[in-house]
């Protein structure tokens, strides 16, 4: 498999679930403190919206990726 398919193949995935999931959440530390036995953490978690329109051109430009790559490769 060449890379320019491995890229637009990537990007399809990634665009699809854009925009299917929309956002995505994480944990983050943001302080800890250890007293003798006792551990006390602060954890956030914070999360990322991803808009409409980067799915929409992921999906747009993998498409184009895979048809540019089909046309280059036949003779």
């Amino acid at each position: 498999m060449n890379p320019l398919r491995t890229i637009a193949i990537t990007l399809l995935a990634v665009g699809i679930l854009a925009m299917v999931y929309g956002s995505f959440s994480y944990t983050k530390v943001t302080h800890e403190t250890k007293l003798g036995p006792i551990e006390i953490a602060v954890k956030h978690t914070e999360t990322v919206n991803i808009p409409m329109w980067a799915g929409v051109g992921a999906l747009v430009l993998g498409g184009l990726l895979l048809t540019v790559g089909k046309k280059k490769g036949q003779p």
